[in-house]
């Protein structure tokens, strides 16, 4: 059995660990409710820029010849792995490493054996780690993004994927990301973002006879970028919401098991301590019993 000095070292130990575990879930909520507000804020632009894109594309009557709409025969793909750069968040990153892994098992068998059908790209830290500690090559890998989660820094980025499959190094790019579905619940996604993917139309949206000007050709041309960019910059924002979201989700559980510890700790020294006292108040009746004893 654990000394009482030991016990008491075991709850001081554990109260410092609970006031660090609580204030990094404080932490992690103010991050979250502002990621919030910012997903909220880029989602209802993206999904106005949705329904301007798939009015626009509708009215080519399948006709667009865009490159960046183009289907072509898959010779090679790019994969983006969308992880956290910090850990303390529970299972969030090795759920979405687990979630890349399958998924490239499963739609590219040979992906590991150098037949070069499929390139990747880290977004985060924690997946860099992981692949680079496995002998898997990266084509890129992007650290500190989510510190920086600016249009400048998200449209540097665009501009890449969308050069590369403009210049036909890659016939397919897709993102593999956690999307935020609530404070504790994050599901891995995976995303086509090139060539553009057919956009649905809402069905209480009325249909309108444009007028384009200057022309639907000009406008998509300047519009398919943007829309890229804000795409890209919302799987991103999708991704850090369900990160901070998970680590106060971890942090809040932390903090409820170290406080369930140190009560149990706390309630094993007093009986420890109780113990002791009665072993001592023993001792001492012994011997004055046995002193009346000898005289």
């Amino acid at each position: 059995m654990a000394t009482l000095r030991e016990i008491r070292r075991r709850i001081v130990s554990i109260r410092s660990t609970q006031k660090i575990t609580r204030a990094m879930k404080m932490i992690a909520g103010v991050r979250f409710r502002h990621a919030q507000e910012a997903l909220h804020t880029i989602k209802t632009y993206s999904k106005s820029m949705d329904t301007m894109l798939s009015h626009l594309v509708e009215s080519f009557n399948g006709n667009i010849t865009h490159p960046l709409f183009e289907r072509r025969e898959i010779k090679k793909s790019l994969i983006i792995i969308v992880s956290g750069d910090r850990g303390m968040c529970g299972a969030f990153n090795n759920n979405i490493i687990r979630a890349s892994m399958d998924y490239l098992d499963k739609n590219y068998p040979n992906w590991q054996k150098g037949t070069s059908v499929v390139e990747l790209i880290a977004i985060g830290k924690k997946a860099g780690d992981y692949l680079t500690k496995h002998g898997i090559s990266l084509l890129d890998r992007y650290t500190g993004v989510f510190n920086d989660l600016s249009k400048k820094r998200i449209s540097s980025i665009a501009q890449v994927l969308i050069q590369s499959f403009l210049e036909k190094k890659f016939d397919k790019i897709e993102i593999i990301c956690n999307e935020f579905k609530s404070v504790s619940q994050q599901k891995a996604i995976v995303e086509q973002f090139l060539p553009v993917p057919s956009i649905p139309v809402s069905g209480n949206v009325t249909s309108f006879d444009y007028i384009f000007e200057p022309s639907r050709e000009k406008i998509i041309e300047r519009l398919l970028p943007v829309y890229l960019t804000f795409k890209l910059w919302r799987t991103l924002l999708e991704s850090h919401t369900a990160e901070e979201a998970a680590r106060m989700t971890a942090m809040n559980m932390a903090t409820e098991n170290a406080n369930e510890l140190m009560n149990t700790l706390t309630l094993l020294y007093n009986k420890a301590r109780q113990a002791s006292i009665t072993r001592e108040l023993i001792e001492v009746i012994s011997g004055a019993d046995a002193l009346t004893k000898a005289y």
